[in-house]
């Protein structure tokens, strides 16, 4: 399989790709756990169905240390006993913000209170940022059939 367009090789798309990644270092150099932005950004990719992230994701967070059972339940978060109440609040205010069209209606205030326990406004604002920059992401690639598998921990960096 091949992505219907090299979005590397054309000129608008090498510019938004450059623009693209300037928001996404802004979230990287923000102070919200590196653990729960690649759990967040792993679970956004998987209700997208979009393999490249979910690959792109998955591989960025064993290399930094993150466990194979940890990674292999986010899809199960609710359910599994290997999270922290910070990173299930966190999971659960990325897929409601993921499922807006579902009719789900955005982030619940009970949801956003639960945040706002675990994490300073500069963390909410990269988490915010986070899940936005995910689903963009996803339907960019989504959209353009990027192929997985291939991609190797800090390839972007």
């Amino acid at each position: 399989m091949s992505a219907r367009l090299d979005i590397f090789a054309l000129p608008s798309g090498s510019r938004l790709v450059k623009q693209f990644a300037a928001v996404g270092r802004l979230v990287t150099e923000s102070p919200l756990p590196a653990a729960t932005r690649e759990l967040v950004s792993l679970r956004v990719s998987q209700i997208n169905g979009c393999a490249v992230c979910i690959d792109m994701h998955s591989k960025e967070a064993a290399a930094a240390g993150e466990s194979a059972v940890r990674l292999h339940l986010v899809a199960g978060w609710r359910e599994a006993t290997v999270f922290t109440e910070a990173e299930r609040v966190a999971l659960e205010l990325a897929e409601q913000g993921t499922r807006v069209a579902d009719g789900a209606g955005g982030v619940p205030d009970e949801v956003w209170e639960r945040a706002v326990k675990h994490y300073d406004e500069e963390q909410l604002m990269a988490l915010v940022a986070l899940v936005a920059f995910m689903n963009t992401a996803n339907r960019l690639n989504v959209i353009l059939q990027q192929p997985a598998g291939d991609y190797q921990p800090g390839q972007f960096t």
